[in-house]
């Protein structure tokens, strides 16, 4: 029997993708582990390799649009099937059509360090298997486009009762138009469960796309269609703020000790040999210092290092510090892992390559998946202060504002000092108020008295 290709979940927030390119044709003979073809999601991009070695037929995966995680792109066949042959039987195959797990691989595309790691078919991911629609099955197991099952579902009819003569039985729209005519079997109404009590109240609906644009002059405006990066960004951030309690603590922080301390650090940077000749090996940034502090005031509060789930508590044994980074259209938060054990020097030349390696869109989604807690940071804007959005599965993040002489008073006096405001805000499920308090007076110690960062 042919093997099927699938689009494979690479991200675990991923649930759709778009093919950038394709390596091999309609039909040109592939080897089982000859890259295929490039998969863009929302923050890379990813080789995928062959699952078997023949030739590649009926390419339905095309470059620049969206595709449903698990969906077909593509079949292989062996050299010994005839095109066709057998697909009826694939298609209904009790066992899995798609490859075992570690035949079917993924890797950055060029520029990117190799991964070792396979991609999971979304079948065998706890917890984010795809669902039917996903993968153009109705609930009754009936394979079919996202146009027929919509048209189906418009006239009432069962999907189950309808003979495909698309692709490997898929239900096609003729389909649908032939069994209107015929007056095709309706689909039974299943009530559904009353909602939970919590989600009694009504919510606002939000405006659609003709509401909008209804209040604008026409011609006045260009449509510029979302982009996968910036779907999970508005899915990511309305999960986050319709489902976690966000509680904030704002304080003010001097920085002309860590100025100080961050001068003589950089002036003592030994050089070394670089491809543009000599450089020092590190240069120490104010972000640096932040993510310093931030990593050891969670080991130092450590209860504040914690991630809520509904059955307990995560308490994370080490400090992983996600480094918000702008990207073109959006933004991704590479990690700085064990920051709390690492040197200032370690932090800044990691920070260094994660951010170049992000906008370049080639980092692995190890390398941004996860974290205890993350930093934001506009200060280079002169913004002064600012609230940030909780990252799931985070119970924190620091909103950190730009550096600023202010006039402050010492020992009843006026004194000229650089002050920079931050904002925490803080998962109220996981980190109460005088928790959340305690986190931030022990980043401030730090950040005023920088010489604790270096013990």
């Amino acid at each position: 029997m042919p093997t099927e290709v699938i689009l494979p979940k690479v991200d675990m927030d991923m649930a759709t993708g778009q093919i950038s390119r394709w390596f091999a044709e309609e039909g040109a003979r592939v080897k089982k582990g000859d890259v295929l073809f490039e998969i863009e999601t929302d923050k890379a991009a990813m080789e995928i390799d062959a699952p078997a070695s023949g030739v590649l037929r009926d390419v339905t995966g095309k470059e620049g649009i969206d595709i449903p995680v698990g969906a077909p792109v593509a079949w292989i066949y062996a050299d010994d099937e005839a095109y066709g042959a057998d697909v009826t039987a694939a298609k209904q195959d009790k066992g899995p059509i798609s490859p075992p797990v570690e035949e079917m691989s993924a890797k950055p595309t060029e520029g990117t360090p190799p991964t070792s790691h396979s991609v999971t078919p979304p079948s065998a991911l706890p917890g984010i298997s795809p669902t039917r629609e996903e993968i153009g099955q109705s609930p009754s197991g009936a394979r079919a486009t996202p146009l027929a099952r919509r048209l189906a579902r418009e006239a009432g009819l069962a999907l189950a009762s309808i003979i495909g003569t698309g692709p490997y039985g898929r239900v096609v729209k003729a389909d649908i138009d032939a069994a209107i005519a015929k007056g095709g079997f309706k689909e039974a109404v299943i009530p559904e469960a009353p909602a939970a009590a919590i989600a009694a109240v009504p919510s606002a609906k939000p405006m659609s796309d003709d509401q909008v644009l209804k209040l604008f002059e026409p011609g006045s405006y260009e449509l510029v269609p979302h982009d996968n990066m910036r779907k999970t960004i508005a899915r990511r951030l309305v999960e986050a703020k319709s489902t976690i309690p966000h509680f904030y603590l704002t304080l003010d922080c001097e920085l002309d000790a860590l100025l100080a301390l961050r001068t003589q650090i950089n002036a003592a940077a030994p050089m070394k040999k670089t491809e543009k000749g000599e450089a020092p090996a590190y240069k120490l940034s104010v972000n640096d210092m932040v993510i310093k502090a931030m990593a050891m005031a969670l080991k130092a509060v450590p209860d504040a290092n914690a991630s809520w789930t509904e059955s307990a508590m995560v308490k994370h044994k080490h400090a992983d510090v996600g480094v918000a980074v702008s990207i073109p259209g959006g933004l991704i938060t590479p990690i700085i892992r064990h920051a709390d054990e690492k040197t200032l020097s370690t932090i800044s030349n990691e920070m260094k390559d994660l951010a170049s390696r992000a906008r370049s869109r080639k980092l692995k989604p190890e390398e941004y998946q996860g974290g205890t807690t993350a930093v934001s940071n506009l200060g280079m804007f002169g913004i002064k202060d600012f609230a940030a959005v909780i990252n799931p599965p985070h119970a924190t993040i620091l909103a950190v504002g730009a550096g600023e002489e202010r006039a402050v008073v010492k020992n009843g006096e006026i004194k000229i000092a650089t002050v920079m405001s931050v904002t925490l805000s803080t998962d109220h499920r996981a980190v109460d108020g005088a928790l959340g308090a305690e986190l931030l007076v022990a980043f401030k110690r730090l950040i005023e008295n920088p010489m604790g960062m270096l013990v």
